[in-house]
């Protein structure tokens, strides 16, 4: 198997050397007190920042497969409560995509693939007999609108998320960065504000 980390690294000895990473410094609170939920797909890597006029210092991005919240006391939710807690992030996107491999995720061929690639069949009869039904964990969604509206009531309801912040629901066409709003976090807020 071939591996990118000597190219990698003999680039990045150079990219230090002559200073390349000044146009980039900045702080680690987001300028735009913006923390991003978005999917990891490649396609977005620089297409998402740039179709929402982000630079390098005004966001925080974190990144999951599918653009997904999916246990509330996960990683990917502590990661939003520290951007907001402890970052300054006071908005949360929810961004998913379309075209997204995480619709298309058959969790049968999945395991076959791990199997392919070395793990043993009892190490995964043992993962299921302890109580994780891998074919539930794995599997993918089958809408994307669907999936970010999930993501964004999970991240609303949460007990630890303040209830002053805005989370908003969009989904991008990752080959244009077309931007559809699914759900307007401030708008929200005015209507539960309205409500009481």
């Amino acid at each position: 198997m071939t591996s990118s980390l000597d190219e990698i690294l003999s680039f990045n000895e150079s990219f230090v050397k002559f200073k390349q990473y000044e146009p980039y410094i900045t702080s680690k609170f987001p300028d735009k007190k913006i923390v991003i939920l978005t999917c990891m797909d490649a396609r977005l890597v620089e297409l998402l920042p740039k179709a929402m006029n982000m630079r390098n210092g005004d966001v925080k991005i974190v990144k999951s497969a599918g653009a997904q919240v999916s246990h509330p006391f996960g990683a990917i939710m502590r990661s939003l409560l520290v951007a907001v807690y402890e970052l300054q992030a006071d908005e949360i996107y929810v961004i998913g995509h379309h075209d997204c491999g995480m619709s298309a995720i058959d969790p049968e061929k999945m395991i076959e693939h791990m199997i392919e690639r070395g793990v043993n069949e009892d190490i995964i009869n043992i993962v299921k007999y302890s109580g994780v039904d891998l074919i539930d964990w794995l599997h993918g969604f089958g809408d994307v609108s669907t999936s970010v509206l999930k993501s964004v009531e999970i991240i609303r309801k949460h007990p630890l998320m303040p209830k002053s912040t805005p989370v908003h629901g969009l989904v991008m066409d990752p080959s244009t960065g077309k931007l559809d709003l699914l759900t307007d976090g401030n708008a929200f807020l005015s209507s539960q504000n309205t409500e009481e």
